[in-house]
């Protein structure tokens, strides 16, 4: 498709994905779905789950991805619920088919629509994404960026999804341990009830995780700047 020649059917697909974007943000500030989002009403509802309470859980997480909750809410609960090592099990899991789905919607949706309005400026970036796909994945990942606008967002450039589902894959696992980790340490402390727990080596190493995963996008930043002066 020539850029500025719009197909029918390309605005169609692109009106029904500005409709669902907006359609999925009203709905998670309903009452009923914030209500839900907490850690009492979920743990309850999973507990009735018995053992597909993981699975209902990772559907549930993937299907908020979509739907524009915020990740650290999705897991702030897997972690309150499941602990820190299921939590992290299961949120990555959920985190990462929530993931494909965002991205395949924008592919499907939208993509065929945003290639319209590339110019031949904007057309080497998006060249550039495909051939460097999961390398511009990962760091987009390492450095915080918003994780739900990002799923969709990559849907509408030419990032192929296996190189898309890598560089998530990887971008999200560290930062994904380190959050879990540090909210199951402190459930582990609220649930026991011994509050000098908050000062176990295991709340320090969570604390200590988390502090450092604020710093992640600066560390890449120094290390980008250091490797191009290297270079030159």
């Amino acid at each position: 498709m020539q850029p500025g020649r719009f197909r029918g059917g390309a605005v169609v697909k692109a009106a029904v994905l500005i409709v669902f974007i907006v359609a999925a943000v009203i709905t998670v500030r309903t009452p009923a779905v914030r209500e839900l989002l907490t850690a009492d009403k979920m743990g309850a509802w999973l507990d009735a789950a018995g053992f597909w309470a993981p699975l209902a859980f990772i559907l549930i997480y993937a299907a908020g991805v979509c739907l524009f909750i915020p990740g650290t809410v999705l897991t702030t609960l897997g972690a309150a619920i499941f602990g820190a090592y299921w939590g992290f099990v299961y949120v990555w899991l959920g985190a990462m088919l929530g993931a494909a789905g965002g991205f395949l919607i924008g592919r499907h949706l939208g993509r065929e629509f945003a290639a319209s309005l590339i110019g031949d400026r904007l057309r080497k970036y998006d060249d550039a994404i495909e051939r460097n796909g999961f390398a511009t994945v990962l760091y987009l990942r390492l450095v915080y960026f918003p994780f739900t606008p990002m799923n969709f967002g990559m849907g509408l450039t030419k990032v192929t999804f296996r190189d898309y589902l890598r560089g998530t894959a990887l971008g999200i696992l560290a930062g994904t341990f380190i959050f879990t980790f540090f909210v199951g340490a402190l459930k582990e402390v609220w649930v026991s009830g011994d509050w000098g727990g908050l000062l176990s080596w295991k709340i320090f190493v969570a604390l200590a995780l988390f502090v450092f995963s604020l710093f992640i996008p600066k560390i890449i930043n120094r290390l980008k700047v250091w490797k191009r002066l290297k270079v030159s």
